[in-house]
């Protein structure tokens, strides 16, 4: 009788307390996944799909020759205000494109190329320009970190990037905590409402759609600078 007991009282203890287990909720799925574009990864943020990431394979294409032409970068360039003394993050910096051109101004500052793909790094550092500037740092990131020092970043800069990233939200609060506190960040994305630019449906973004996501992560869109030819200028600034 008494071992009966004794067992009675371990299956007791063996069953969980419903009220203790109410106290810690399982964390609301921020991401979907169903099926969609057949060049996205089926895997939805807010209600966009995320795109499949450019390899270093299309390295060509990032320093394509018409670029400036198609693009104006020399205008995005000059949307940034960049001062001499400016820290400077390029989130998906790719082979560079942008670092080298950043880089001559913000030369009593750096300029932080990052990227998830070595190849990509491999590029910047093996360009003739990267030692002629001695302000370029190549970092690695993560699918969700841009692995920069806290307070430390004037302005961060993304490229026709952010939409293929696959864990948008960690990579915006890891920037959130790299940027300084009045610190800005520039947005740059082909605009989803233009149907007559030539780039894949999925590889663009409306300002709309790009606002409900970065106020998800406590930005405020500051400006839409309009004077790029196919993409959107945004800037935005941290919550007070």
């Amino acid at each position: 009788m008494e071992q009966l007991k004794i067992i009675l009282f371990a299956l007791l203890l063996a069953i969980p307390s419903y009220s203790c287990l109410g106290q810690n909720p399982t964390e609301t799925n921020r991401y979907t996944y169903k099926n969609g574009d057949p060049n996205g990864i089926g895997k939805w943020y807010l209600g966009r799909e995320i795109a499949y990431v450019m390899g270093y394979q299309g390295i060509s294409w990032l320093e394509r020759p018409e670029r400036e032409q198609e693009e104006k970068v020399s205008s995005l360039i000059k949307n940034m205000d960049i001062q001499s003394n400016d820290v400077i993050a390029d989130i998906g910096a790719g082979s560079g494109f942008h670092v080298f051109k950043m880089a001559p101004l913000a030369h009593n500052g750096k300029i932080y190329a990052v990227d998830i793909q070595p190849q990509m790094l491999e590029a910047i550092r093996t360009n003739p320009l990267y030692n002629k500037n001695n302000n370029i740092e190549t970092i690695l990131g993560t699918e969700k970190s841009v692995n920069l020092p806290e307070n430390s970043i004037d302005k961060i800069l993304m490229v026709d990037v952010y939409h293929e990233f696959n864990f948008p939200y960690e990579m915006i609060m890891s920037m959130k905590k790299a940027l300084k506190i009045d610190g800005k960040l520039f947005l740059i994305e082909y605009r989803g409402e233009d149907g007559s630019i030539p780039i894949k449906k999925i590889h663009k973004m409306t300002e709309s759609q790009a606002v409900k996501e970065m106020k998800a992560a406590g930005f405020n869109l500051e400006s839409n600078k309009d004077n790029l030819p196919w993409q959107h200028c945004m800037v935005f600034i941290k919550k007070e």
